[in-house]
């Protein structure tokens, strides 16, 4: 394992030192394994040990660290930008702490000063109505993505997907909080994240039908490739909120790969499919869980589940 690591940290170090130096090769025995020395300021041959180029300029910070707060206190440069702030994070922001440089509290007449300060701070981060309502709607994708559990990348993407739709003049019309909602729902979708439309509707302020309404809009008119949802998805998640073990889990995957097959999956709910496929598992393993336990847990019917199961088990020649 660390050979293999070395030789890929070799290769990655080789392809740099090519491309910003335009260095070929070793000119004493033809080699392309290129290396770059421990203090960067050398590319050596790494067959040879020729070296091929000297006094090579490092890029990197002229201080050293040798743990992760040492290097924190130590960097210069601010947090990366990021598209979940309308000004991508690139403001100027007041600390909190009435305090100075060394520690000290500040005196009454300074206190009252940094309260204005931070009070006009706050209301120049938005020169007019559209950075305004920006502003409102990342801060709605944040809130409802912390809800939802979900990571930081579907929160970048939904926040890439709103910036797009007010750009194309797509926002006109409707709810913020709506568009909003849809682009976190289209997010979801996009990285693969089992998130159901009942389950963005509850930690929206929205109605569903006007989240699928539009979200069915937006995606068309960005041309977003969305693939269908994989019951599958749904599997891991419901597994362990009803606490069932590996075995039912494995059981329900392969229940919907074998009823898929047979085309079952056309038209129909995937969390809904993924539950009756769990009920079905749960039943086969023996350990039973009653309808209405897997219905709360996939948030549809226990009609929907009877629905789906008679199906799957009539695919899989169970009676």
């Amino acid at each position: 394992m660390k050979r293999s690591t070395r030789q890929r940290e070799r290769r990655a170090e080789q392809t740099e030192t090519e491309e910003e130096e335009g260095v070929t090769g070793c000119p004493e025995c033809g080699s392309k394994n290129l290396v770059n020395s421990a203090d960067q300021s050398e590319i050596v041959c790494d067959d040879c040990g020729l070296v091929v180029e000297e006094d090579h300029v490092d890029r990197g910070p002229e201080w050293r660290a040798f743990n992760h707060s040492e290097r924190q206190s130590k960097s210069r440069v601010g947090a990366p930008t990021t598209q979940t702030m309308h000004d991508k994070g690139l403001t100027t922001t007041i600390d909190w702490k009435n305090q100075d440089a060394y520690g000290r509290s500040l005196s009454s007449e300074k206190r009252s000063q940094m309260h204005r300060l931070r009070k006009w701070q706050e209301r120049i981060r938005t020169k007019d109505a559209g950075e305004r309502n920006l502003q409102f709607a990342l801060s709605e994708i944040d809130r409802m993505a912390s809800a939802l559990g979900v990571p930081r990348s579907v929160r970048e993407v939904a926040s890439v997907i709103y910036r797009r739709a007010l750009a194309e003049d797509l926002i006109r019309g409707r709810s913020i909080e709506g568009v909003a909602t849809s682009t976190l729902y289209a997010a979801c979708r996009q990285e693969g994240i089992p998130r159901s439309l009942e389950e963005v509707a509850e930690v929206s302020r929205v109605d569903q039908k006007e989240i699928g309404r539009t979200y069915r809009y937006i995606s068309q008119e960005l041309g977003l490739e969305m693939k269908p949802v994989d019951p599958k998805q749904y599997v891991p998640r419901f597994c362990s909120d009803l606490g069932v073990s590996e075995e039912v889990q494995s059981k329900a995957n392969e229940i919907i790969d074998t009823t898929a097959e047979q085309g079952l999956l056309s038209g129909k709910s995937p969390t809904g499919y993924a539950a009756a496929a769990i009920y079905a598992a749960s039943l086969l393993c023996n350990e039973k869980k009653t309808q209405r336990e897997v219905a709360d847990v996939a948030q549809v019917t226990e009609v929907t589940i009877r629905n789906r199961y008679q199906e799957q088990i009539e695919a899989l020649g169970i009676h």
